[in-house]
């Protein structure tokens, strides 16, 4: 069954992609802008590690139930909904005032309750918009609009903070994501709906996705593979580099959020590449892995107390590294989003792709718990390098052990 009759890089998924690079450009305005906040009124990582905790954790409980939820109702209703809920609530943030810290933690846990059932809707509904040998132009072309909206949007984030503050930043996300709504309202998109008669078919529906993902020895070497990398790549993205930034490195809000562009604009130049230039650029996995791993050290010399670089030459150096680090990415990502893509049915593909988010995601908070503990104790640059060791490991073991199926294409209903 295919839910949507047209095909290709057609109107409608212009109109998905556009409504997502509005609401995205908003969001990333938010993502800079918030923890500058928590930063500058508790000067804590440890705090910044609970706002964290606060987005992934909800995310995990509901995300089995939001798969369901994306399998059975439909998806651009979800979708549209969603988006329209999320800048309500914004809205209310701003009208009411509600900027304290731990209010502020709370409206964090809704948004994540929100974006869980939003993404699954999303995510599953996207392939269906193209032709499975399209997914690549498809996911590098979206992923490029994503790209320039989190090209431009951190930049403005700093900027927008240091002049209108947090209110500001949240005023414009939330006409983002109405905006957006506005887009995917548009989308042609038919979806039988199967609606929920007991708790014991979201139980059901729950074990089929899951009995599907676990027959695929080609989806569970993907899905552990990433299950690893993100729980060591998690918490040193979302804690330590803001905070080497801000509280180590000393930079401004402008120069943060520009740092956060100069990764952007590297994943962009990879999509581009991999629009334009590669065919299959799933066989530079490995390579960009190895890559990505130089990056990282460099970045860990730099907040060192070994490298004592003026704040300006620090700045410099990381901008280069973080366009490297975020083309080498682009070379990862593009590709193994379509691998599995291909590899799942369209009426199983929300519950699927909430498993493989909850299964790659259980140990986050586990490391973000860790590591914001840790740093109380330790030198951020100690940290990162024992990351680096562990992440390097895991790299080494997969290109050894299963580098082939890493390598491998394959789509749904092939053995």
């Amino acid at each position: 069954m295919m839910p949507n009759e047209s095909k290709g890089l057609n109107r409608n998924f212009w109109l998905f992609s556009v409504g997502r690079f509005i609401s995205q450009l908003g969001w990333a305005v938010q993502e800079v802008a918030l923890p500058l906040y928590v930063l500058d009124q508790t000067h804590s990582g440890g705090m910044m590690t609970l706002f964290v905790l606060a987005d992934i954790i909800p995310s995990l409980i509901i995300m089995p139930f939001a798969g369901v939820i994306g399998d059975r109702y439909n998806r651009k209703k979800l979708m549209v909904g969603f988006d329209l809920a999320r800048g309500l609530l914004l809205f209310a943030v701003i009208a009411f005032n509600f900027l304290g810290i731990y209010q502020l933690l709370t409206i964090q846990v809704v948004m994540a309750v929100m974006g869980t059932f939003f993404g699954a809707a999303t995510s599953a509904m996207f392939p269906d918009l193209v032709e499975p040998e399209e997914l690549e132009k498809a996911n590098s072309t979206v992923s490029s609009f994503s790209i320039i909206a989190r090209l431009v949007g951190p930049a403005l984030g700093g900027i927008i903070y240091a002049f209108g503050g947090i209110k500001l930043a949240l005023l414009i996300n939330a006409v983002s994501f109405f905006g957006s709504g506005l887009f995917e309202a548009l989308i042609h998109y038919e979806w039988k709906t199967r609606e929920l008669e007991s708790a014991r078919q979201v139980i059901g529906d729950i074990k089929e996705g899951i009995a599907f993902l676990r027959s695929s020895h080609y989806l569970m070497v993907l899905m552990f593979f990433a299950l690893f990398m993100n729980a060591l790549g998690q918490p040193f993205g979302a804690v330590i580099m803001p905070y080497s930034f801000r509280e180590i490195l000393k930079f401004s809000s402008q120069q943060f959020g520009l740092l956060e562009s100069a990764f952007m604009g590297g994943m962009l130049l990879g999509n581009l590449l991999i629009a334009v230039k590669l065919k299959r650029p799933g066989r530079l996995f490995f390579k960009a892995l190895a890559f990505n791993g130089a990056m990282m050290l460099v970045f860990i010399w730099v907040v060192s107390p070994y490298a004592e670089l003026a704040t300006t030459v620090a700045f410099f150096t990381l901008a280069g590294v973080s366009i490297l680090w975020g083309f080498s990415n682009a070379l990862i990502n593009v590709p193994l989003n379509a691998k599995i893509q291909r590899a799942i049915p369209t009426e199983l593909r929300s519950r699927v792709f909430s498993a493989l988010a909850l299964l790659m995601n259980v140990s986050a908070p586990l490391g973000l718990v860790v590591v914001g503990a840790l740093m109380e104790r330790f030198s951020v640059w100690q940290i990162s390098a024992v990351l680096w060791i562990m992440m390097g490991t895991v790299a080494l073991y997969y290109y050894i052990k299963h580098r082939e199926i890493l390598l491998m294409e394959q789509k749904y209903g092939e053995s």
